[in-house]
């Protein structure tokens, strides 16, 4: 579909652009690049720094020059995420979503409307002719998804706006003045393979349709984790039968809660039937368990190959410590009613080749809360082990509820609206945190229009919800007050 014709037009050419130029985590130069000429052809002052962040300054229009200076913030880079069975090349192709009641949705993909949403607001403010606005400055991260690398390589002292506006959430009429930290803790170890004993039969076990979603932001739902599923199966299987594991492999993504997990096994083959009965009694117990959130798990078992498997000892040791790996909430806020404050998200295993690998990203709304959890996560894998490592380490968001920007953001929100918004923390990794100790002066706030299913196929954005959006952020630009 033509994605431009939908109103507010400004907006969505724009997010046609992010949908046509591909730009998975750490490959976003192609679309920088030909952001950065599109701004320069229009006469702005932009900037690339050491990070591959770019920065483009607008003036601010006649009459509104002592106003603060206002960045508008979001990154540039999407979680690629395709269903089985679908052949799409994040690398090459573009995103072709379709409008389905209301909403832009890829069907099979994920949409990228976090944040090429937030990103398309900022470019909008830079091609309108006819808003009022203070200077603005609109900052472009990379790496957001895939470790937050663009805003921890960001230059203090660059930018020039003592306001902040991060419009990378995802509810429409909540306010967000705060986020968690995070860090990822990766685990690696070798095994020694042993070649497939005589008269075993060789299966793929498939866990498959769960819904997934944002780890952050979802993982308070208690939907599925496909990998904690197909290790919980391995584990009871190793019960029923002389189960031996060639392979495993379960999630794509470290910041996504993982959909799927396949793990080819063996076992004698006069055990067949039992384990077929096995299969069936277990699916059952999945989706009685996750009933409401889940209920579509699936698990199959279909004929395969394999000429080794694990050695016993290395299969019970690398098998044992991922099932007692944490995944889901740890503890909820205590000083943030409904919010979870630390929660671990077991997101990628991969076991091949006589070496395994696996990804949890950790969170919190307090430093010492994540850094606390993985390094529990740490020792159990060293334990068995492992050679573990942690990386990417941010900072949270910590609220400021008598921010400036927030009184404005809620008293704008009423007049244009007449209702009163919300004001939430959320459980997921924005870049005020890491920004806001490069610029602790900066006063900042999130918002944006309601998308659903980030970081999952099926991703949504409301485009109503949009039109919103941008009408609220012409009105706080506006509404900005002169610097003191």
């Amino acid at each position: 579909m033509n994605i431009a014709a939908l109103e507010p037009t400004i907006v969505w050419e724009h997010f046609q652009t992010l949908c046509d130029i591909p730009r998975p985590s750490k490959h976003e130069a192609a679309l920088r690049d030909y952001l950065k000429g599109w701004a320069e052809l229009r006469g702005l002052q932009t900037v690339v720094d050491q990070a591959g962040n770019l920065i483009v300054r607008k003036a601010a229009t006649p009459g509104m020059e002592d106003r603060v200076g206002v960045v508008l913030q979001g990154h540039l880079d999407m979680v690629c995420q395709a269903n089985t069975g679908t052949v799409h090349d994040f690398f090459n192709d573009p995103i072709r979503p379709v409008l389905k009641d209301g909403w832009l949705i890829a069907e099979n993909t994920t949409l990228g409307a976090d944040n090429g949403i937030g990103v398309a607001l900022g470019l909008a403010v830079l091609a309108s002719d006819d808003i009022a606005h203070g200077p603005v400055e609109v900052l472009m991260t990379l790496d957001e998804e895939a470790g937050m690398g663009g805003a921890l390589g960001l230059e203090p002292g660059l930018l020039q706006g003592r306001m902040l506006i991060n419009i990378d959430t995802e509810e429409w009429g909540e306010f967000y003045m705060g986020c968690a930290g995070g860090i990822d803790v990766n685990a690696r170890r070798s095994y020694q393979p042993q070649p497939l004993p005589a008269g075993f039969e060789v299966r793929q076990l498939t866990v498959a349709g769960l819904v997934g979603g944002h780890s952050g932001a979802d993982i308070h739902l208690g939907r599925g984790n496909a990998n904690k599923v197909l290790i919980r199966l391995l584990h009871e299987l190793e019960a029923v039968t002389d189960l031996r594991v060639a392979s495993f492999n379960g999630g794509t993504a470290r910041n996504a809660l993982a959909r799927e997990a396949f793990a080819v096994v063996a076992y004698p083959a006069a055990d067949s039937d039992k384990l077929a009965a096995y299969l069936d009694a277990f699916q059952a117990l999945m989706r009685f368990e996750l009933a409401g959130v889940d209920e579509g798990v699936s698990i199959a078992a279909n004929l395969a190959s394999a000429d080794e498997v694990l050695a016993p000892a290395d299969q019970q040791t690398i098998f044992r410590a991922l099932h007692a790996a944490p995944h889901g909430v740890k503890r909820m806020s205590q000083r943030v009613g409904g919010v979870v404050e630390t929660s671990n998200n077991l997101g990628v295993i991969s076991i091949a080749d006589g070496k395994v690998f696996t990804n949890l990203m950790v969170r919190s709304l307090l430093d010492s809360g994540f850094q606390n959890l993985a390094s529990e996560i740490v020792g159990l894998f060293q334990l068995a082990g492992f050679e573990v490592e942690t990386e990417g380490g941010y900072p949270g968001w910590a609220p400021n509820p008598a921010s400036p920007l927030l009184a404005l953001f809620q008293q704008v929100y009423r007049q244009q609206f007449g209702a009163d918004s919300g004001v939430q923390v959320i459980h997921a990794g924005l870049e005020c945190g890491i920004i806001g100790a490069k610029y602790p002066q900066m006063d900042m706030v999130s918002f944006g229009p309601n998308i659903r299913g980030a970081h999952a196929p099926g991703e949504r954005v409301e485009v109503a919800s949009v039109g919103k959006a941008w009408q609220l952020l012409q009105a706080v630009l506006a509404a900005v007050p002169a610097s003191a």
